[in-house]
């Protein structure tokens, strides 16, 4: 029987521990044995929050604590904080050492890219959880779909704003189904950064940067959100055969591109019509490939995790991060 080899440890630090966070750290414990696979185990040397002594579901033992000093001692940082200002504050030094970092922060990666781009293209971020949580899209769209020439893109990458809009079909007016989502835990309180669209073109930044300009702004995207959908709006379009849906779209336009999110009216048998309420969907077009079709939970603790952890693995095997168009 051949001996197995010494595990490689490899020291990890997290960078807020809501519910993201919490399952992060549950699959981490849950799946040690994938980890030791590939000869590693994974030690959590900190957990930053803001508060220690507020109750939360995390392993026995877990690290809580409210300085950033343990940063210094580990080899991976996964960042969930949300937010923009603080997580990079955190994480540009550490970039900067040389060191690689995951993250699901869209606002982060849409918003402050001139200062996270060099890291990007060295192959240190780690970003799939940012877009459709653990449906995978962003890897794709990174290596495989390159060899395809891209023509354009068009999705649903808000589950809140989804949900919304069938509830509405239901015969629910807006204000209500909002309530209802904001209870479900769908939408934050405020729910500007959902309702208004701000989410989506977080997303559709982060995705245009890997199929038509790895520079594109965020403030290139043209938003409109769904607070001006009346139910007789959408009672009016299921009366024509059509549904409203939230749409991040991206296409060619003249020798540039055009990012907009805007509430579209779409034929009730569209491909993006026939997904449920919290779920995301995303059809890319590309020349060589064709039509291609992503669908599946965008949002949740457990999902986003999943994606979280297997960037992780992918670091370990040796697979380099995220590389944008250059």
């Amino acid at each position: 029987m051949t001996t197995p080899l010494p595990l490689k440890t490899v020291t990890v630090g997290l960078l807020g521990c809501g519910t993201v966070g919490q399952d992060v750290l549950t699959l981490l414990q849950r799946r040690r044995d994938i980890f030791a696979d590939i000869g590693v185990r994974v030690v959590v040397a900190g957990v930053l929050v803001r508060d220690t002594a507020r109750a939360r579901n995390v392993p026995e033992g877990t690290p809580l604590t409210t300085d950033p000093s343990f940063l210094q001692e580990c080899g991976v940082v996964i960042e969930v904080m949300g937010g923009t200002t603080r997580p990079l504050s955190l994480l540009h030094p550490y970039l900067k050492s040389g060191r690689p970092v995951i993250t699901a922060n869209k606002a982060l990666l849409a918003e402050c890219w001139n200062d996270l781009r060099d890291y990007a293209l060295a192959g240190k971020l780690y970003y799939e959880a940012s877009v459709m949580a653990g449906t995978p899209v962003i890897g794709p769209m990174s290596t495989v779909l390159r060899a395809s020439r891209f023509e354009s893109l068009q999705a649903v990458l808000n589950g809140t704003c989804n949900y919304i809009l069938t509830q509405m079909e239901g015969g629910k007016e807006y204000e209500q189904a909002l309530a209802e989502a904001q209870q479900l835990g769908y939408a934050e309180d405020p729910p500007t950064l959902d309702v208004g669209g701000f989410d989506t073109a977080h997303k559709l930044a982060v995705l245009a940067r890997f199929c038509a300009d790895g520079d594109f702004p965020y403030s290139a995207v043209q938003v409109q959100g769904i607070e001006g959908v009346t139910l007789s709006m959408v009672q009016e379009a299921a009366q024509a055969g059509e549904k409203y849906k939230l749409i991040a779209e991206l296409k060619r336009e003249g020798a540039g591109w055009k990012a907009t999110v805007s509430p579209q009216r779409l034929p009730a048998n569209h491909p993006i019509c026939t997904v449920g309420a919290g779920r995301n969907v995303l059809i890319f077009q590309g020349d060589e490939c064709g039509e291609l079709f992503f669908a599946g939970g965008g949002a949740g603790g457990m999902i986003t995790a999943s994606a979280i952890v297997g960037d992780l693995l992918d670091l370990m095997i040796g697979f380099p991060g995220h590389v944008p168009l250059h």
